[in-house]
């Protein structure tokens, strides 16, 4: 005896077609972090894998969310030898299996693309809650594609009228510049100094690979809210450890921040104390917890990718991609066995 069960392969095109960064993007992102507040979410630890002699990685993130009808097992790998052979460095699928049954209910063939619609979602729905309402000028740090996302997904949230663009290659940061002021339509300039970058700035957003701090304690200002994206593994570190002693901090998720951001290196250096359990973003969210308090506070959020947005993006990509007849379909015949 067989029963027939139905999945949808979904790639690229398909969820660019379904899933674009926008307001709704934020919003199901949002959800699933004041989930990991109020529900009981169920979120293993990140599993890792390293491929060291071709410089590869790994990374594993799943979640199951108390009223979502499906959760999603990421797979996202990076490579980054890879532009030598002329292939991204990163790439990526998602599982989505049904929360009733487990059976297997799509394949999203994304490349990544969700995940950088995630991770630029959330740095959103970091500034909606721990930026000052009246915050119009952005620095980022990086000319990659999350710089431009986070950037993107900044004028969501808050009245963004120019940005500085900070990067190691300042004819690239030119050059980026120079795009983002012609597709956004704001004034953005490349600065080739970090502390300059970060001067006057409301929002500050680091999105780099660095492994040494690139941004340092001295230079933040009362009222400045910053978003550090890049550490999520042990060896990154792009935050000045001695931030923690000037700023609110908060992160995605407390477990994670100890071991993959930039609350790890803060530890390891004892600018905190190893038993120290800061806000996460959710409690802020949900109101559990305590963000911004005042104008001239500074605000700090530690963003390392949680399994709960892999989960919220891909039940948003699903959904929409079945409502608009989007995908292959593929019947799978189970075998039931001996089940009457």
């Amino acid at each position: 005896m067989s029963r027939l069960n139905r999945m949808n392969i979904l790639v690229e095109k398909d969820l660019r077609a379904t899933v674009r960064l926008d307001l709704s993007a934020v919003d199901c992102v949002e959800q699933a972090f004041e989930a990991l507040a109020t529900k009981p979410v169920a979120m293993p630890p990140i599993l890792r894998l390293d491929i060291p002699e071709h410089r590869g990685e790994v990374d594993v993130k799943t979640a199951y969310v108390p009223g979502f009808d499906a959760f999603a097992i990421k797979v996202s790998p990076g490579f980054f030898d890879n532009p030598k052979l002329g292939l991204p460095s990163l790439n990526g699928m998602m599982i989505v299996l049904s929360a009733k049954t487990g059976l297997v209910e799509a394949l999203l063939l994304d490349n990544g693309y969700l995940t950088d619609v995630r991770t630029a979602a959330a740095g959103a729905v970091a500034a909606r809650h721990l930026s000052r309402e009246d915050a119009t000028v952005a620095a980022i740090f990086g000319a990659g594609m999350q710089a431009r996302l986070q950037l993107e997904a900044l004028m969501l949230v808050r009245d963004i009228r120019s940005a500085r663009i900070w990067a190691r290659n300042h004819a690239r940061a030119q050059e980026f510049a120079a795009d983002l002021a012609r597709t956004l339509g704001i004034a953005v300039e490349a600065v080739s100094d970090r502390a300059q970058a970060v001067r006057g700035a409301d929002i500050i957003v680091t999105t780099t690979p660095a492994e040494k701090p690139i941004l340092l304690a001295n230079w933040l200002e009362p009222g400045q809210h910053l978003t550090a994206m890049g550490s999520d593994s042990e060896h990154k570190n792009e935050i000045d450890p001695a931030v923690f002693a000037r700023a609110i901090y908060v992160a995605d998720r407390v477990t994670q921040t100890r071991l993959l951001g930039e609350l790890h290196h803060a530890i390891e250096c004892g600018a905190v104390g190893r038993n120290w359990q800061p806000a996460e973003l959710g409690a802020v969210i949900a109101g559990k917890a305590t963000g911004r308090t005042q104008v001239s506070d500074i605000t700090f959020a530690d963003l390392t990718g949680t399994g709960v947005q892999d989960t919220a993006i891909a039940n948003l990509a699903l959904a929409r991609a079945r409502n608009m007849g989007r995908g292959q379909i593929i019947e799978n015949d189970i075998n039931m066995g001996d089940a009457a």
